[in-house]
């Protein structure tokens, strides 16, 4: 069973820090203005507004604001600014002693997906798959934004979608791993993407070309990552593109390809991923029901 950090309360202290991409206060202050609204004290680290190259400062920059909230026994929700790249180059330079110990949530997804997956594999923490600083708008009513609240303050969670023609019917559940398709094919080999045997995978990508989905998928399948699952969630595959030649599939259809003689659950169109106010959040690790019917699918968590 998964560790759950301390679920929030009025006037806790929580901390905005970038990991990967750089960002302006200006971005964030939809966010700052969100989560005040939920009575949260907000502290924003050194990485807004740094800028190195495309990152929010250097790989030690970004590891030491991280750190410095990680180690803080006051915060008790570190949410990631944004993705795009550099999460998974600090990864090595973060000490994780002190955190897990006293943990705490950390929420973000994209290329975030390195830390979630990281802290479940290393350390069994349960994280929160959701929505950044850098997607909340002054629109405080949405998906995205209540499911988030839901989780942090210990509410019910639950995502009811429409079936998919590609769908597997079927229940089941297991803890729920997964996040970006292109960063879990990143961390293959590594400590932070191990055993998924027994495990609800979710996955969503963003702006690849299809033949980079099928090989991605094909390196899933061959490393035996697709072959013992409980259930596999297909989120949004968004802005794909093919070449002048057509590969002659959608994403969808090479992700069914890939795991078409398994005969564990599978659902399409699960709305986690890269959509903005529609991306709803899921707790990273925790046993989850997915029950994938002719009419719906439910995804459930406690």
């Amino acid at each position: 069973m998964t560790i759950t950090p301390r679920y929030l309360q009025a006037n806790d202290k929580v901390a905005i820090v970038s990991t990967a991409r750089k960002i302006t206060m200006e971005e964030i202050t939809p966010a700052i203005n969100l989560f005040k609204s939920w009575n949260l004290d907000v502290v924003v680290g050194d990485t807004i507004g740094l800028e190195y190259n495309q990152e929010a400062g250097t790989d030690k920059q970004r590891a030491q604001d991280l750190q410095r909230f990680l180690d803080d026994d006051t915060i008790k929700a570190i949410f990631c600014a944004r993705g795009g790249y550099g999460t998974v180059r600090i990864l090595n330079l973060i000490n994780f002693n002190d955190f897990i110990y006293c943990p705490k949530w950390i929420v973000g997804y994209s290329d975030v997906t390195a830390l979630l997956s990281h802290l479940y594999f290393n350390y069994n923490i349960e994280a929160i798959h959701g929505i950044m600083p850098i997607n909340i708008t002054d629109n405080k009513d949405n998906v995205a934004v209540n499911s988030l609240k839901d989780i942090l303050f210990n509410n019910k969670n639950e995502i009811i979608f429409n079936a998919n023609s590609l769908n597997r019917k079927g229940r089941s559940s297991g803890e729920i791993i997964g996040g970006n398709l292109s960063v879990l094919y990143s961390l293959m080999g590594s400590n932070s993407f191990v055993d998924t045997d027994g495990k609800i995978l979710f996955i969503e990508d963003l702006d690849e070309y299809l033949y980079h989905i099928d090989r991605m998928m094909m390196a899933l399948k061959r490393a035996g990552k697709l072959s013992n699952l409980k259930g596999l969630i297909v989120g949004q595959m968004s802005d794909m593109h093919d070449n002048t030649i057509s590969f002659g599939k959608t994403a969808e259809e090479i992700v069914f390809d890939a795991v078409k003689d398994y005969d564990y659950p599978v659902c399409f169109n699960a709305p986690i991923g890269h959509i903005g106010e529609n991306n709803h959040a899921i707790v990273y690790g925790r046993e989850t029901i997915i029950d994938v019917s002719c009419e719906k699918v439910i995804v459930s968590q406690k």
